[in-house]
């Protein structure tokens, strides 16, 4: 189990988590036994441009900036997914993220992505919504 906690708190943890609304309860097992808890502290890089994109992370709590070509583009917080971006175009990662605050997070390796993707149409769905919104907010 990838989780410190018991199954059924990891899914009772996930079920407050935006990017997991509507997610049936059957879904969330599914997502806990894909995904990896991480914690993250203040300082520490979630993902630096230009590096080849071996996972994604859901924020679960706590929060932090992305940066391209070391200026300051956003932050992002608790619900938002990052780095789906270089797992599902296959390309270097653009941008660099690091935490501002102690994180939480759900990480996944690109295959536990791929499957997430292939599995659960919702999870499929919140994905191609977040990068249409992200390509949309580029132009």
């Amino acid at each position: 189990m990838p989780f410190w906690k018991p199954a059924h708190e990891s899914v009772e943890w996930l079920s407050g988590v935006a990017f997991f609304d509507g997610f049936t309860h059957d879904d969330l097992q599914q997502v806990v036994a894909l995904g990896t808890e991480v914690l993250a502290e203040p300082g520490a890089i979630l993902m630096d441009q230009g590096d080849t994109g071996v996972d994604c992370f859901v924020i679960v709590e706590g929060s932090a900036a992305v940066r391209v070509s070391g200026e300051f583009v956003a932050t992002v917080s608790a619900g938002t997914m990052v780095g789906e971006m270089a797992l599902v175009d296959h390309r270097p990662r653009n941008a660099t993220v690091v935490a501002q605050s102690p994180m939480k997070l759900l990480r996944f390796d690109a295959q536990q992505f791929r499957q997430l993707l292939d599995q659960m149409p919702k999870a499929s769905e919140r994905v191609m919504t977040l990068l249409h919104d992200r390509l949309l907010a580029n132009d």
